[in-house]
């Protein structure tokens, strides 16, 4: 599935919190409503099977609760997508990325083959749809999240390449799939960011340290075997154990990335970094279509929810590439995939605050439909239920649901872009202003009640107010943008009958 995902080091975010961040986008021609829910231990499976590949997998016996975005209509699966457990482990899969030849001959992708001819079926691997589900309630870190999750790549394997982020109130780990059986992860430098945009991403790679002390990269048992026997290093020195070139041996350079991958990339990292390197022009270090943007960067600031948030709407502002362009010449507009386009279904970003308590430590971020006009919100995330607005998802369209509200704002503003857009800005300002706000008031209240059921409950009321505040502002802002698109009717006259 097309996503982008961002992630941010603890000492490279304004407050010291960890941030993963992902746009879940569906594939090109649909969207998949999505509801934000909470899991609970006795709703969980023994055995899972998955609906795609048909895998059975025994899970362990003591699930933990989690929050996580399914899909709200059944027949395909879970999709459990994004999501926190009881422990303040937070994870978001999949990325899908890319792999090249040599990598999926030598072990190729573990796919169903369906009984046929007198043959039996084979089942397939584990993958996007699963992922979530079968880690996430039974991971107590970041770091076991990569651990639980190889485990299972080696056993099951996977038909689908994919990115996988793990985070805790400490680390930041992320995981990327080598063809049908192998993986890599790498720790996400305190400091620094990570941008993914549907492509392998992991450049340099210590495999040393990967057979060691695993401080800060991990990688499935017999990777060193699987390089060498399949001629995998590309490095002309014959190879450097402490800097091997992952992107380089497992990752691709077609054409295509140069349209759909690489300029989000190249975005990104422009609009975090617009001074340490130059990003346009005949002399640019980077380019959109450059095959060696750093997969991490230190920024030149500390880095905001609203820093996310912006990023992972991007139509690439301020540049020739914009859709959305209205002046001077047009020639590259819409030239390269924009991060925010109209078939994202959500985005979260997961905010951990190391000065908070345990309980309300994790603020889930959660916006629906295309990220250029849609708004983000915060929610507890150790709460049983939340709010119906975000969770009553259906296929039947109504605005009593944030999904398709969302979904309706954004096409109508889309249609009257230019009339539309300041309400959009408008939006998205005060949704972001009254959400603050909640949460410092509620924080507030927080640091002052001791009684954990008490605690809960204000974490609930929280909830429960942001959503109130929501569906008031979503819905002024769908007025708004129905009034303007209605206005570009083509049986608009500007006369009045009277």
């Amino acid at each position: 599935m097309a996503c982008t995902t961002i992630l941010v080091g603890k000492n490279a975010s304004y407050d010291g919190s960890t941030m993963i961040a992902r746009n879940d986008d569906s594939g090109s021609g649909h969207f998949t409503a999505k509801k934000f829910v909470v899991i609970h231990p006795e709703e969980q499976l023994k055995v899972y099977k998955s609906v795609l590949s048909h895998a059975e997998i025994d899970l362990p016996g003591d699930p933990m609760k989690f929050t996580a975005v399914p899909n709200a209509i059944k027949g395909k699966g879970i999709w459990a997508a994004s999501g926190v457990n009881e422990k303040n482990v937070g994870m978001t899969a999949t990325e899908t990325i890319t792999s090249n030849a040599r990598v999926l001959g030598a072990d190729p992708l573990v796919k169903l083959q369906p009984a046929e001819d007198g043959k039996e079926e084979i089942v397939g691997g584990i993958g996007e749809e699963d992922l979530v589900y079968i880690t996430l309630p039974y991971i107590s870190s970041a770091r076991e999240g990569v651990i639980r999750l190889g485990s299972l790549l080696e056993k099951y394997g996977t038909y689908e390449m994919n990115g996988i982020a793990f985070q805790d109130v400490n680390e930041i780990w992320w995981l990327e799939t080598i063809g049908g059986h192998h993986w890599i992860a790498k720790r996400v430098p305190d400091d620094r960011y990570v941008v993914m945009p549907n492509q392998f991403g992991i450049d340099d790679f210590d495999l040393n340290d990967a057979f060691s002390e695993q401080n800060e990269h991990m990688c499935s048992s017999d990777l060193r075997e699987f390089i060498a026997e399949n001629h995998l290093d590309l490095s002309l020195n014959g190879g450097n154990g402490s800097h091997f070139d992952a992107r380089a041996a497992f990752g691709s350079h077609s054409d295509s990335d140069h349209i759909y991958n690489t300029p989000r990339a190249w975005f990104m990292e422009r609009y975090f970094n617009p001074k340490t390197k130059k990003w346009d022009g005949p002399d640019a270090d980077y380019r959109p279509e450059s095959d060696d943007i750093p997969w991490s960067m230190v920024p030149e600031k500390k880095i905001t929810v609203e820093d996310v948030k912006y990023v992972l709407s991007s139509h690439f502002q301020g540049t020739p590439y914009d859709p959305y362009l209205a002046y001077g010449d047009k020639s590259m507009s819409g030239a390269y995939r924009s991060i925010g386009v109209n078939r994202t279904d959500f985005m979260s970003i997961i905010q951990m605050r190391p000065e908070a308590a345990e309980d309300n430590r994790t603020i889930e971020w959660v916006a629906y439909a295309s990220n250029a006009f849609n708004v983000a919100a915060p929610f507890y995330t150790d709460v049983d239920r939340v709010p119906e607005y975000l969770s009553n998802t259906t296929g039947e369209v109504s605005t009593d649901n944030f999904y398709l509200a969302s979904r309706m704002v954004a096409a109508m503003a889309d249609g009257s872009y230019k009339n539309s857009i300041f309400h959009i800005e408008r939006y998205q300002e005060r949704v972001m202003s009254k959400a603050h706000e909640l949460i410092y008031r509620y924080d507030a209240l927080l640091e002052k009640e001791g009684d954990a059921a008490a605690r809960k409950a204000l974490r609930e009321e929280a909830n429960d107010k942001m959503a109130e505040m929501l569906k008031k502002e979503t819905s002024n802002t769908l007025g708004k943008v129905l009034f303007e698109l209605s206005n570009q009717m083509k049986n608009a006259y500007s006369r009045s009958d009277a």
